[in-house]
């Protein structure tokens, strides 16, 4: 598949060309809309339980206020994980409702990540503001991300149903693995080599357990059985893995207008993303270079000095070596059995296009 591309991090149009399809743009925000109106008083009121100045530093980071504490309508994110969970609720024959204490939950671990990813990977800006490291301090960023985690849990406890039992147990496992992934994540970036098997197995944990929870948790809050719950859960870990691996591309050649990220940031981290681990597996000569510049990067004292240029090489190197191209048929190939997993669950006919249109969103986004 062609793309347009430059050497700077431009934007790509079409949006991704590895898929024929093009999301329901349309049908898509109004599911993240819903996803975001229901979940959002619960949200704030978790929020608010939080003691000073807790309280206020999550507000800044979800973009409820500036760093001034003013009223704020920052970007809260797609709210991708909330309307999945409403709609896994509405795949078991419950109404969306049912699946708001899930969707909240699930976000609440969600931002729990983001804010410790921030601050382990030094990353100054998400969602085009400030992090919360970077304005209020190490210290806060870990409190309230600890903060947030109880929460999560919390609200799936104080159910008090069985219910609410087993959605807190499917969360507490998606947890489990999210971390996993994240110490795999750290530990790969001090590695010369990773494997594309370890890398897809790491971004399984980190990005597609939580994914795979958000689609099955609401489910399961609605009276789901194992079986459909489980289903439900392999269409949002391949899903994952296809939602990281567009990710991961953004990391390299995303439009920082878009990203709210420097230009090449998975670069200047030394991230050994999926890009990057495949074309250093194809071999050839491009691979072999990139090989040679990544292991002397690794040993570099000055290379948070490189300039746009010495990372804009490395990144012609992977494009060449094949490595943007193994990512763009790998996020369609997770993206087809997500597609597929939805065929065994029996659910109202609208819910599976729903799903499926969300799961068109997640890859065929703008990079």
């Amino acid at each position: 598949m062609s793309s347009t591309t430059g050497t700077r991090g431009e934007s790509v149009t079409p949006a991704n060309p590895a898929f024929d399809t093009v999301a329901d743009t349309a049908d898509v925000t109004a599911l993240l809309e819903r996803g975001r109106a229901l979940s959002a008083p619960v949200l704030r009121a978790a929020v608010d339980r939080l003691a000073p100045p807790m309280d206020t530093v999550a507000a800044y980071h979800f973009g409820w206020i500036d760093a001034e504490g003013r009223p704020s309508d920052g970007d809260g994110g797609k709210a991708v994980r909330p309307a999945l969970a409403l709609l896994s609720a509405e795949a078991a024959g419950a109404p969306a409702e049912a699946g708001i204490p899930g969707a909240v939950a699930v976000e609440l671990v969600h931002n729990f990540s983001l804010l410790h990813d921030d601050l382990m990977d030094g990353d100054e800006q998400r969602r085009h503001r400030d992090t919360v490291w970077k304005v209020h301090g190490p210290a806060q960023a870990i409190l309230v991300g600890d903060a947030l985690f109880a929460l999560a849990y919390d609200l799936l406890l104080e159910l008090g149903t069985a219910e609410g039992g087993r959605a807190a147990r499917r969360l507490t496992s998606a947890t489990r693995k999210l971390i996993d992934g994240q110490a795999q994540d750290i530990s790969y970036e001090h590695r010369e080599r990773v494997t594309v098997e370890e890398c897809l197995e790491m971004e399984g944990n980190k990005t597609g357990a939580l994914l795979a929870c958000a689609v099955s948790i609401g489910a399961v809050l609605g009276g789901a059985d194992d079986r459909t719950a489980d289903t439900l859960e392999a269409y949002g870990y391949h899903l994952g893995l296809a939602f990281q691996a567009v990710d991961d591309l953004l990391g390299i050649w995303g439009d920082p207008e878009s990203t709210g990220k420097q230009t090449w940031s998975d670069l200047r981290q030394r991230k050994k993303s999926l890009p990057v681990v495949a074309a250093l597996a194809a071999g050839g000569e491009a691979s072999e270079r990139l090989g040679e510049l990544l292991a002397a990067d690794a040993k570099s004292n000055d290379f948070d000095s490189f300039s746009e240029e010495e990372f804009a090489a490395r990144a012609a190197l992977i494009e060449e070596a094949g490595g943007r191209e193994w990512t763009v048929q790998e996020a369609r190939r997770q993206h087809a059995i997500a597609i597929e997993a939805l065929h065994a669950v029996d659910m109202p006919h609208r819910v599976r296009e729903q799903l499926t249109e969300l799961a068109d969103f997640v890859v065929v986004r703008k990079r």
